[in-house]
């Protein structure tokens, strides 16, 4: 049985073309959030991100730069991470911010390698006041927060 679909009454015909206008909104909501899947990149601090990030997904590591950490290698730049309770390794081999200093919020952006986290990019605070708001609210939780609210 061959249904046509100037046989339809326009009830019928309105619904079907509704039904795919939502299949198709469906199915490219589908094929945009997969696109970005690879491309999100999750914040963790020190003390969690040995047990949440996997070794090859790129993350975010926030926290302070420990006081008396920053070393320079052939290979670039090591520095602590810390979040008060928990730090970790970072090395970088780029150029790092002008404001870039120990005792300050910091983001690196990058991959955990054993207990080495590799920095592709370092973020540090542009003036005074300013601390990213997701390391600002690691220190809140961690109850070590020194900012003014």
């Amino acid at each position: 049985m061959e249904i046509i679909l100037t046989d339809l009454s326009p009830k019928m015909r309105r619904g079907i073309g509704i039904l795919l206008i939502l299949a198709a909104l469906g199915l490219a909501a589908m094929l945009v959030l997969s696109a970005l899947r690879d491309h999100v990149v999750f914040f963790y601090g020190p003390s969690d991100i040995r047990a949440k990030a996997g070794h090859s997904q790129i993350v975010r590591l926030g926290g302070l730069v420990v006081e008396d950490s920053i070393q320079k290698d052939p290979d670039g730049i090591r520095f602590q991470v810390t979040d008060q309770i928990t730090s970790i390794e970072v090395r970088y081999s780029g150029i790092l911010p002008d404001l870039f200093r120990e005792g300050q919020g910091v983001i690196t952006e990058g991959r955990l390698d054993g207990d080495v986290f590799r920095a592709d990019n370092v973020l540090a605070k542009h003036d005074e006041t300013y601390m990213p708001a997701e390391v600002a609210d690691l220190l809140k939780e961690q109850g070590v927060w020194k900012g003014q609210e």
